[in-house]
Protein backbone atom coordinates (compact mmCIF):
# COMPACT_ATOMS: atom_id res chain seq x y z
CA UNK A 1 0.00 0.00 0.00
CA UNK A 2 2.99 2.38 0.96
CA UNK A 3 5.04 1.91 -2.56
CA UNK A 4 1.59 2.59 -3.94
CA UNK A 5 1.48 5.73 -2.01
CA UNK A 6 4.51 6.49 -3.03
CA UNK A 7 3.62 6.39 -6.85
CA UNK A 8 0.65 8.73 -6.30
CA UNK A 9 2.98 11.10 -4.07
CA UNK A 10 5.80 11.33 -6.76
CA UNK A 11 2.66 11.73 -9.62
CA UNK A 12 1.11 14.58 -7.86
CA UNK A 13 4.75 16.35 -6.77
CA UNK A 14 5.72 15.63 -10.75
CA UNK A 15 2.79 17.30 -11.75
CA UNK A 16 3.48 20.13 -8.91
CA UNK A 17 6.92 20.74 -9.82
CA UNK A 18 6.10 21.25 -13.85
CA UNK A 19 3.73 23.72 -12.51
CA UNK A 20 6.34 25.56 -10.97
CA UNK A 21 8.44 25.58 -13.72
CA UNK A 22 5.79 27.10 -15.82
CA UNK A 23 4.79 29.50 -13.28
CA UNK A 24 8.42 30.79 -12.84
CA UNK A 25 8.73 31.15 -16.35
CA UNK A 26 5.79 33.16 -16.60
CA UNK A 27 7.51 35.53 -13.59
CA UNK A 28 10.63 35.74 -15.71
CA UNK A 29 8.22 36.62 -19.21
CA UNK A 30 6.67 39.60 -16.64
CA UNK A 31 9.70 40.61 -15.23
CA UNK A 32 11.31 40.77 -18.72
CA UNK A 33 13.45 43.85 -18.60
CA UNK A 34 12.29 46.52 -20.87
CA UNK A 35 14.45 49.25 -22.36
CA UNK A 36 15.25 51.96 -19.54
CA UNK A 37 14.26 49.41 -16.78
CA UNK A 38 16.65 48.28 -14.40
CA UNK A 39 17.29 44.30 -14.33
CA UNK A 40 15.67 42.24 -11.62
CA UNK A 41 18.23 39.83 -9.75
CA UNK A 42 17.38 35.83 -10.57
CA UNK A 43 16.47 35.48 -6.99
CA UNK A 44 14.22 38.61 -6.78
CA UNK A 45 12.26 36.86 -9.28
CA UNK A 46 12.14 33.60 -7.89
CA UNK A 47 10.82 35.68 -4.52
CA UNK A 48 8.24 36.97 -6.58
CA UNK A 49 7.18 33.69 -7.83
CA UNK A 50 7.37 32.17 -4.47
CA UNK A 51 4.95 34.56 -3.19
CA UNK A 52 2.50 34.57 -6.03
CA UNK A 53 2.60 30.87 -5.84
CA UNK A 54 1.46 30.71 -1.63
CA UNK A 55 -1.39 33.62 -2.73
CA UNK A 56 -2.65 31.29 -5.64
CA UNK A 57 -1.88 28.22 -2.79
CA UNK A 58 -1.09 26.39 -5.93
CA UNK A 59 -0.38 22.62 -4.49
CA UNK A 60 -3.07 20.97 -5.26
CA UNK A 61 -4.09 17.19 -3.90
CA UNK A 62 -5.12 15.15 -7.12
CA UNK A 63 -7.53 12.76 -5.08
CA UNK A 64 -10.03 15.07 -3.48
CA UNK A 65 -9.15 18.50 -4.80
CA UNK A 66 -7.68 19.56 -1.20
CA UNK A 67 -5.45 23.19 -2.07
CA UNK A 68 -2.23 23.46 -0.26
CA UNK A 69 0.05 26.13 0.21
CA UNK A 70 3.52 24.04 0.83
CA UNK A 71 4.97 20.94 -1.19
CA UNK A 72 5.44 20.21 2.49
CA UNK A 73 1.99 20.43 3.24
CA UNK A 74 0.84 18.28 0.53
CA UNK A 75 3.28 15.32 1.16
CA UNK A 76 1.90 15.32 4.66
CA UNK A 77 -1.97 15.08 3.56
CA UNK A 78 -1.40 12.97 0.51
CA UNK A 79 -0.36 10.66 4.03
CA UNK A 80 -4.59 10.27 4.55
CA UNK A 81 -5.06 9.38 0.98
CA UNK A 82 -2.37 6.24 1.20
CA UNK A 83 -2.24 5.59 4.83
CA UNK A 84 1.44 6.10 5.54
CA UNK A 85 2.23 6.72 9.22
CA UNK A 86 5.75 7.07 9.70
CA UNK A 87 6.25 8.23 12.55
CA UNK A 88 6.06 5.68 15.93
CA UNK A 89 5.52 6.09 19.31
CA UNK A 90 8.66 4.12 21.53
CA UNK A 91 6.90 4.13 24.26
CA UNK A 92 3.38 2.00 23.28
CA UNK A 93 4.30 1.65 19.19
CA UNK A 94 0.91 3.86 18.22
CA UNK A 95 1.75 5.35 14.52
CA UNK A 96 1.36 8.84 12.96
CA UNK A 97 1.18 10.44 9.94
CA UNK A 98 2.93 13.62 11.13
CA UNK A 99 5.81 14.21 13.52
CA UNK A 100 3.52 17.08 15.42
CA UNK A 101 0.54 14.53 16.23
CA UNK A 102 3.64 12.19 17.85
CA UNK A 103 4.77 14.86 19.79
CA UNK A 104 1.66 15.97 20.92
CA UNK A 105 0.89 12.12 22.15
CA UNK A 106 4.04 11.84 23.97
CA UNK A 107 2.42 14.00 26.54
CA UNK A 108 -0.10 11.20 27.16
CA UNK A 109 3.30 9.11 28.93
CA UNK A 110 5.16 12.16 29.79
CA UNK A 111 1.95 14.12 31.25
CA UNK A 112 3.15 17.16 30.19
CA UNK A 113 0.39 19.76 29.91
CA UNK A 114 1.99 22.93 28.53
CA UNK A 115 -1.10 25.03 27.97
CA UNK A 116 -2.59 26.83 31.52
CA UNK A 117 -5.65 28.57 31.60
CA UNK A 118 -4.90 31.89 33.59
CA UNK A 119 -8.71 31.80 34.69
CA UNK A 120 -8.96 28.37 36.49
CA UNK A 121 -5.11 26.90 36.32
CA UNK A 122 -6.66 23.80 33.95
CA UNK A 123 -3.79 22.52 32.30
CA UNK A 124 -4.15 21.14 28.52
CA UNK A 125 -2.01 19.42 26.08
CA UNK A 126 -2.95 21.11 23.00
CA UNK A 127 -3.29 24.89 22.63
CA UNK A 128 -6.73 24.65 20.56
CA UNK A 129 -8.34 22.57 23.51
CA UNK A 130 -6.75 25.18 25.82
CA UNK A 131 -8.70 27.86 23.28
CA UNK A 132 -11.99 25.99 23.11
CA UNK A 133 -12.02 25.47 27.51
CA UNK A 134 -11.47 29.36 27.00
CA UNK A 135 -15.08 29.96 25.72
CA UNK A 136 -16.43 28.22 28.96
CA UNK A 137 -15.19 31.25 30.96
CA UNK A 138 -15.92 33.83 28.25
CA UNK A 139 -19.46 32.62 27.61
CA UNK A 140 -19.12 32.30 23.77
CA UNK A 141 -21.21 29.93 21.86
CA UNK A 142 -20.26 30.51 17.74
CA UNK A 143 -22.30 27.97 16.90
CA UNK A 144 -25.96 27.73 17.07
CA UNK A 145 -28.42 24.60 15.37
CA UNK A 146 -30.51 25.89 13.02
CA UNK A 147 -32.90 23.32 13.87
CA UNK A 148 -33.93 24.02 17.69
CA UNK A 149 -31.53 27.28 18.10
CA UNK A 150 -29.46 25.61 20.92
CA UNK A 151 -25.84 27.28 21.19
CA UNK A 152 -22.45 25.29 21.15
CA UNK A 153 -19.07 26.69 22.05
CA UNK A 154 -17.29 23.65 18.89
CA UNK A 155 -18.08 23.17 15.31
CA UNK A 156 -17.41 19.25 16.11
CA UNK A 157 -19.81 19.57 18.93
CA UNK A 158 -22.97 21.16 17.12
CA UNK A 159 -22.30 18.44 14.67
CA UNK A 160 -22.87 15.73 17.27
CA UNK A 161 -25.74 17.50 18.57
CA UNK A 162 -27.63 17.50 14.49
CA UNK A 163 -27.30 13.76 15.17
CA UNK A 164 -30.64 14.32 17.57
CA UNK A 165 -32.26 15.88 15.00
CA UNK A 166 -31.18 13.33 11.62
CA UNK A 167 -31.49 10.57 14.02
CA UNK A 168 -27.97 9.52 12.41
CA UNK A 169 -25.69 7.01 14.57
CA UNK A 170 -22.93 6.15 12.91
CA UNK A 171 -20.70 4.25 15.63
CA UNK A 172 -21.89 0.70 15.39
CA UNK A 173 -20.91 -1.92 17.98
CA UNK A 174 -19.82 -4.55 15.66
CA UNK A 175 -20.72 -7.48 19.06
CA UNK A 176 -24.36 -6.06 19.37
CA UNK A 177 -25.10 -3.89 16.38
CA UNK A 178 -26.00 -1.22 18.93
CA UNK A 179 -25.53 2.48 17.56
CA UNK A 180 -24.24 5.44 18.47
CA UNK A 181 -24.27 9.32 17.43
CA UNK A 182 -20.77 10.02 19.24
CA UNK A 183 -17.64 7.67 18.85
CA UNK A 184 -16.77 8.06 23.02
CA UNK A 185 -20.19 6.92 23.76
CA UNK A 186 -19.30 3.50 21.45
CA UNK A 187 -16.00 3.78 23.40
CA UNK A 188 -18.00 3.17 26.43
CA UNK A 189 -19.86 0.83 25.50
CA UNK A 190 -17.26 -1.49 24.18
CA UNK A 191 -16.31 -2.01 27.89
CA UNK A 192 -19.76 -3.82 28.56
CA UNK A 193 -18.28 -6.28 25.99
CA UNK A 194 -14.73 -6.35 26.71
CA UNK A 195 -15.18 -6.31 30.57
CA UNK A 196 -12.54 -3.29 30.71
CA UNK A 197 -13.10 -0.82 33.71
CA UNK A 198 -10.14 1.36 33.70
CA UNK A 199 -10.95 3.71 36.69
CA UNK A 200 -10.55 2.71 40.04
CA UNK A 201 -11.73 4.42 43.43
CA UNK A 202 -9.11 5.22 45.59
CA UNK A 203 -11.30 4.98 48.47
CA UNK A 204 -12.62 1.87 48.14
CA UNK A 205 -11.06 -0.07 44.98
CA UNK A 206 -14.00 -0.71 43.37
CA UNK A 207 -13.81 -0.14 39.19
CA UNK A 208 -15.95 2.10 36.94
CA UNK A 209 -16.15 1.26 32.84
CA UNK A 210 -16.21 5.32 32.30
CA UNK A 211 -15.29 8.37 34.74
CA UNK A 212 -18.36 9.61 35.11
CA UNK A 213 -19.72 6.42 37.07
CA UNK A 214 -16.63 6.69 39.05
CA UNK A 215 -17.30 10.91 40.05
CA UNK A 216 -20.78 9.88 40.92
CA UNK A 217 -19.25 6.93 42.93
CA UNK A 218 -16.92 9.39 45.23
CA UNK A 219 -20.26 10.51 46.52
CA UNK A 220 -20.72 7.69 48.57
CA UNK A 221 -17.55 8.40 50.44
CA UNK A 222 -17.74 12.47 50.54
CA UNK A 223 -21.63 12.60 51.42
CA UNK A 224 -21.85 15.20 48.80
CA UNK A 225 -25.73 14.93 47.62
CA UNK A 226 -25.99 18.08 45.16
CA UNK A 227 -29.24 16.85 43.64
CA UNK A 228 -32.37 18.42 45.85
CA UNK A 229 -35.79 17.95 45.89
CA UNK A 230 -37.92 21.43 46.34
CA UNK A 231 -40.73 19.26 47.49
CA UNK A 232 -39.39 17.34 51.01
CA UNK A 233 -35.62 18.80 51.42
CA UNK A 234 -34.59 14.88 50.50
CA UNK A 235 -30.80 14.89 48.59
CA UNK A 236 -29.52 12.37 46.07
CA UNK A 237 -25.89 11.90 44.42
CA UNK A 238 -27.45 11.61 41.42
CA UNK A 239 -29.92 14.10 39.25
CA UNK A 240 -31.60 10.98 37.79
CA UNK A 241 -32.28 9.77 41.01
CA UNK A 242 -33.99 13.03 42.12
CA UNK A 243 -35.96 13.24 38.53
CA UNK A 244 -37.29 9.67 39.53
CA UNK A 245 -38.22 10.64 43.23
CA UNK A 246 -40.36 13.67 42.11
CA UNK A 247 -42.29 11.19 40.78
CA UNK A 248 -43.55 10.54 44.31
CA UNK A 249 -45.08 13.73 44.97
CA UNK A 250 -46.48 14.29 41.42
CA UNK A 251 -47.59 10.41 41.12
CA UNK A 252 -46.52 9.95 37.79
CA UNK A 253 -46.49 6.07 36.80
CA UNK A 254 -45.05 6.25 33.05
CA UNK A 255 -44.07 2.49 32.94
CA UNK A 256 -46.61 -0.14 32.85
CA UNK A 257 -46.76 -3.48 32.56
CA UNK A 258 -48.40 -5.08 29.57
CA UNK A 259 -49.50 -8.15 31.56
CA UNK A 260 -51.53 -6.83 34.54
CA UNK A 261 -51.59 -2.98 33.73
CA UNK A 262 -49.67 -2.65 36.60
CA UNK A 263 -47.75 1.53 36.22
CA UNK A 264 -44.34 2.47 37.95
CA UNK A 265 -42.51 5.53 38.26
CA UNK A 266 -39.57 4.01 37.22
CA UNK A 267 -37.93 1.67 34.40
CA UNK A 268 -36.39 -0.78 36.96
CA UNK A 269 -38.61 -1.23 38.85
CA UNK A 270 -41.06 -2.35 35.90
CA UNK A 271 -38.05 -5.15 34.77
CA UNK A 272 -37.98 -6.04 38.19
CA UNK A 273 -42.04 -6.47 38.09
CA UNK A 274 -42.17 -8.53 35.71
CA UNK A 275 -40.33 -11.39 37.09
CA UNK A 276 -43.03 -12.07 38.93
CA UNK A 277 -45.04 -13.21 35.56
CA UNK A 278 -41.85 -14.88 34.35
CA UNK A 279 -40.75 -16.67 37.51
CA UNK A 280 -37.61 -15.54 36.93
CA UNK A 281 -35.25 -15.14 39.67
CA UNK A 282 -31.75 -14.87 38.40
CA UNK A 283 -29.74 -13.95 41.88
CA UNK A 284 -28.97 -17.43 43.80
CA UNK A 285 -27.86 -17.37 47.89
CA UNK A 286 -24.57 -19.01 47.99
CA UNK A 287 -24.88 -19.54 51.20
CA UNK A 288 -28.34 -21.72 50.86
CA UNK A 289 -29.40 -21.56 47.22
CA UNK A 290 -32.71 -19.69 47.72
CA UNK A 291 -32.97 -17.15 44.58
CA UNK A 292 -34.56 -13.64 44.69
CA UNK A 293 -35.64 -11.56 41.51
CA UNK A 294 -33.60 -8.50 42.37
CA UNK A 295 -30.02 -8.02 43.77
CA UNK A 296 -31.15 -5.87 46.57
CA UNK A 297 -33.74 -8.67 48.12
CA UNK A 298 -30.20 -11.02 48.03
CA UNK A 299 -28.46 -8.30 49.81
CA UNK A 300 -31.06 -8.03 52.27
CA UNK A 301 -31.44 -11.69 52.59
CA UNK A 302 -27.34 -11.81 53.29
CA UNK A 303 -27.75 -10.37 56.58
CA UNK A 304 -29.39 -13.35 57.56
CA UNK A 305 -26.24 -15.27 57.72
CA UNK A 306 -23.84 -12.78 58.45
CA UNK A 307 -26.00 -11.30 61.49
CA UNK A 308 -24.21 -7.97 60.28
CA UNK A 309 -26.02 -4.90 61.32
CA UNK A 310 -23.15 -2.14 60.45
CA UNK A 311 -25.54 1.10 59.94
CA UNK A 312 -26.05 2.73 63.63
CA UNK A 313 -28.64 5.74 64.30
CA UNK A 314 -26.65 8.14 65.87
CA UNK A 315 -29.83 9.40 68.00
CA UNK A 316 -31.05 6.03 69.95
CA UNK A 317 -27.75 3.78 68.89
CA UNK A 318 -30.54 1.37 66.58
CA UNK A 319 -28.50 -0.60 64.28
CA UNK A 320 -30.12 -2.07 60.70
CA UNK A 321 -28.51 -4.62 58.36
CA UNK A 322 -29.55 -1.88 55.33
CA UNK A 323 -29.02 2.02 54.99
CA UNK A 324 -32.23 1.74 53.38
CA UNK A 325 -33.93 1.02 56.81
CA UNK A 326 -32.04 3.34 58.78
CA UNK A 327 -32.61 6.17 56.51
CA UNK A 328 -36.48 4.72 57.48
CA UNK A 329 -36.16 4.54 61.03
CA UNK A 330 -34.53 8.15 61.40
CA UNK A 331 -37.67 9.61 60.45
CA UNK A 332 -39.78 9.00 63.54
CA UNK A 333 -36.89 10.92 64.98
CA UNK A 334 -37.07 13.73 62.14
CA UNK A 335 -41.24 13.57 61.90
CA UNK A 336 -40.41 13.75 58.33
CA UNK A 337 -43.30 12.78 56.78
CA UNK A 338 -42.86 12.97 52.72
CA UNK A 339 -45.21 10.65 51.46
CA UNK A 340 -49.17 12.18 50.79
CA UNK A 341 -52.20 10.55 49.77
CA UNK A 342 -53.29 12.75 47.30
CA UNK A 343 -57.19 11.58 48.37
CA UNK A 344 -57.45 12.81 51.90
CA UNK A 345 -54.11 14.18 52.00
CA UNK A 346 -52.74 11.97 54.76
CA UNK A 347 -49.11 11.86 54.76
CA UNK A 348 -46.83 8.99 55.65
CA UNK A 349 -42.72 8.05 56.67
CA UNK A 350 -42.73 5.71 53.82
CA UNK A 351 -44.05 4.67 50.35
CA UNK A 352 -45.02 1.34 51.41
CA UNK A 353 -47.59 2.99 54.33
CA UNK A 354 -48.83 5.30 51.82
CA UNK A 355 -49.56 2.16 49.55
CA UNK A 356 -51.56 0.66 51.55
CA UNK A 357 -53.50 3.35 52.62
CA UNK A 358 -54.66 3.88 49.24
CA UNK A 359 -55.93 0.68 48.91
CA UNK A 360 -58.89 2.32 51.16
CA UNK A 361 -59.93 4.74 48.41
CA UNK A 362 -59.32 2.30 45.23
CA UNK A 363 -60.71 -0.81 47.06
CA UNK A 364 -57.93 -2.19 45.70
CA UNK A 365 -57.16 -6.06 47.11
CA UNK A 366 -54.56 -7.87 45.31
CA UNK A 367 -53.81 -11.01 47.78
CA UNK A 368 -55.86 -13.82 47.23
CA UNK A 369 -56.08 -17.13 49.41
CA UNK A 370 -55.43 -19.91 47.45
CA UNK A 371 -58.24 -21.79 49.15
CA UNK A 372 -60.71 -19.67 49.54
CA UNK A 373 -60.66 -16.94 47.36
CA UNK A 374 -60.84 -14.47 50.06
CA UNK A 375 -58.78 -11.27 49.29
CA UNK A 376 -56.98 -8.88 51.60
CA UNK A 377 -54.95 -5.71 51.06
CA UNK A 378 -52.44 -6.63 52.56
CA UNK A 379 -49.55 -10.02 52.43
CA UNK A 380 -49.38 -9.92 56.31
CA UNK A 381 -53.01 -10.11 56.58
CA UNK A 382 -53.02 -12.73 53.97
CA UNK A 383 -50.27 -15.13 55.87
CA UNK A 384 -52.49 -14.68 59.36
CA UNK A 385 -55.91 -15.55 57.18
CA UNK A 386 -53.98 -18.65 55.50
CA UNK A 387 -53.48 -20.26 59.14
CA UNK A 388 -57.14 -21.07 58.92
CA UNK A 389 -56.75 -23.36 56.13
CA UNK A 390 -53.45 -25.06 57.84
CA UNK A 391 -54.26 -24.71 61.02
CA UNK A 392 -51.06 -23.49 61.67
CA UNK A 393 -51.28 -22.08 65.37
CA UNK A 394 -47.50 -20.18 65.82
CA UNK A 395 -48.18 -18.22 68.80
CA UNK A 396 -49.70 -21.05 71.07
CA UNK A 397 -49.17 -19.85 74.72
CA UNK A 398 -47.80 -22.98 76.97
CA UNK A 399 -50.99 -23.08 79.11
CA UNK A 400 -52.85 -24.08 75.46
CA UNK A 401 -50.30 -26.83 75.50
CA UNK A 402 -50.61 -28.31 79.15
CA UNK A 403 -54.72 -28.09 78.55
CA UNK A 404 -54.26 -29.97 75.02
Amino acid sequence: MFSRGRLILSNVLSCTDLMESEELSEVKEEHHVKPGEKHLSRSKTKQTFLKKRRAKKSFTCTQCGKSLSTKQSLETHMRIHTGEKPFKCDQCGKRFSNKQNLQIHLRVHTGERPYTCDQCGKSFKRKVHLDVHMKIHTGEKSYECNQCGKSFTTKGNLEIHMRIHTGEKPYACDQCKKSYSEKQTLDVHMRIHTGEKPFMCDQCEKRFSNKKYLKIHMRVHTGERPATCDQCGKSFTRKANLETHMRIHTGEKPFMCDQCEKRFSNKQHLEIHTRVHTGEKPFPCDQCGKTFVCASHLKRHLTVHTKEKPHSCSVCGKSFSRLQYLYKHQKIHTGVREYMCFECEKTFITANSLKLHQGIHTGEKPYKCSHCDTRFSRSADLKIHERIHSREKPHTSLLCKLVS
